[in-house]
């Protein structure tokens, strides 16, 4: 797999998710988490996304440049960074409160005109950029869309604009789980993949239709588990790889994503109140 050729943009959100029970906090958010597991995956990745000017703002960044990605259309707003509040228990990360500091933006032209060079750019639901999905989805090769759990009237209203889906269900079992992916599917994109937490995942790639059991790992902490899968699915399908190969291999990586605190690394130590 020639990952090393895929471009990747990921727009929108940046958080740093604070651990108050351990007293740390990490960099994270779907499109950061995105991008920079795509880039150890061996992508060209980038972010565009708005950075605050505090300390997390300052961390997020710093752990970003630490990791390879193309900082090229990062902005930063003077005023707090975005950050999550999260508790784990028995291994399941738990939001308990955050704010979204300075994360909303508008893409300007030039950052479509970048974005119409990647191969994939990537989104989701917690970027907040819902109303200037038309434009981007204009302009980029490919549009990966991170759905989590929301309900179907929203999936509905924005699949059609996404060539990747990626949901999140994991009360579902197997068999609902493909209807769901096949229904979305049916809204226009070409890859629909549906992640049940310990239960695996599905993927509907076409007519494909292809499931792996999660990897057995001892939990530490899921968050980001979610979004490191959706790297490896992104990279797998930029390079063509085969659908049962690819839900497996995205599976295992997301799995292994569990092992450790935080959604990439970069502890740092919580000083700041929220």
């Amino acid at each position: 797999m020639e990952s090393r050729k895929i471009r990747l943009v990921a727009v929108g959100d940046n958080v740093v998710d604070r651990y108050p029970d351990l007293g740390v906090m990490y960099p994270g958010g779907n499109a950061v988490n995105v991008a920079v597991h795509a880039r150890r995956l061996g992508a060209d990745s980038a972010y565009l996304g708005a950075l605050g000017t505090d300390q997390a703002g300052r961390l997020v960044r710093a752990a970003l440049a630490a990791e390879g990605l193309d900082l090229s259309l990062l902005r930063v707003v003077e005023g707090p960074n975005a950050t999550a509040t999260v508790r784990v228990v028995a291994g399941e990360r738990k939001f308990t409160g955050g704010h979204e500091g300075v994360s909303r933006f508008r893409l300007s032209p030039d950052d479509l005109d970048r974005l119409a060079r990647a191969d994939i750019v990537h989104t989701g639901e917690c970027s907040l950029i819902e109303d200037q999905l038309p434009a981007v989805a204009a302009r980029a090769r490919r549009l990966s869309f991170d759905f989590s759990e929301r309900p179907w009237e929203y999936v509905a209203a924005h699949a059609p604009h996404a060539a990747v889906a990626v949901l999140s269900s994991p009360s579902r079992a197997r068999r609902e789980a493909f209807a769901l992916a096949r229904r979305v599917r049916d809204l226009g994109p070409s890859t629909v993949a549906v992640t049940m937490g310990p239960a695996g995942a599905v993927l509907v790639a076409a007519e494909t239709l292809a499931y792996a059991p999660a990897e057995p790992v001892g939990v530490v902490d899921t968050l980001g588990a979610g979004d490191a899968f959706i790297a490896r699915l992104l990279v797998g399908v930029a390079s063509g790889e085969d659908p049962h190969a690819l839900v497996a291999a995205a599976t295992s990586y997301a799995s292994r994503a569990c092992a450790s605190y935080g959604a990439f690394g970069h502890q740092a130590p919580l000083k700041e109140s929220p």
